[in-house]
């Protein structure tokens, strides 16, 4: 029954070596645990800190990604538009041009013809001319003595031929 009903002696004992065993912990372990805890509890408090800290760069990382992507689509249908204006732009400059070209080439040609045309009724106006020479000169050896028959020849001969 003693272990039930200890003694005051007992009691007294356990009291003072408890108190000891108390100080000497307070004095020795208690501070560092406690400066451990109070480490760890800052630690744990600056990875969280730390940890919010990243989640807000990434979300601002993540939006101006988002931001980037939009202004680079952006930039890329203004490119788009742009090469698609330059590029009805070169089109229609090169209908106008090939209209030009070719009028002009219409032109040189009305005008090849003309000259042409000209230099041809020019040739057949030299040889008319030297074919009624050859003709009056044929006529006038023949009939050099009736001068009556020569003015109704010539005559003739001039209503005949009709130059343009």
């Amino acid at each position: 029954m003693e272990l039930v009903t200890p003694d005051i002696g007992l009691i007294f004992w356990m009291t003072v070596s408890f108190t000891i065993v108390l100080a000497i912990l307070k004095k020795f372990a208690w501070k560092p645990i406690l400066q451990g805890l109070k480490d760890r509890e800052d630690s744990i408090k600056e990875s969280l800190s730390s940890a919010e800290k990243a989640r807000e760069e990434m979300a601002k990382l993540k939006s101006d990604n988002e931001q980037l992507l939009a202004d680079a689509r952006l930039e890329r249908d203004k490119i788009i538009k742009e090469a698609l204006a330059t590029a009805s732009n070169i089109k229609e400059d090169a209908k106008t041009e090939a209209s030009k070209i070719s009028g002009k080439m219409i032109e040189d040609a009305r005008t090849a013809i003309s000259s042409e045309k000209q230099e041809a009724v020019a040739e057949i106006k030299r040889q008319v001319a030297s074919l009624s020479l050859e003709i009056a000169e044929k006529l006038l050896r023949k009939n050099l003595s009736d001068s009556k028959d020569q003015r109704a020849l010539v005559d003739q001969f001039i209503n005949e031929v009709k130059v343009n």
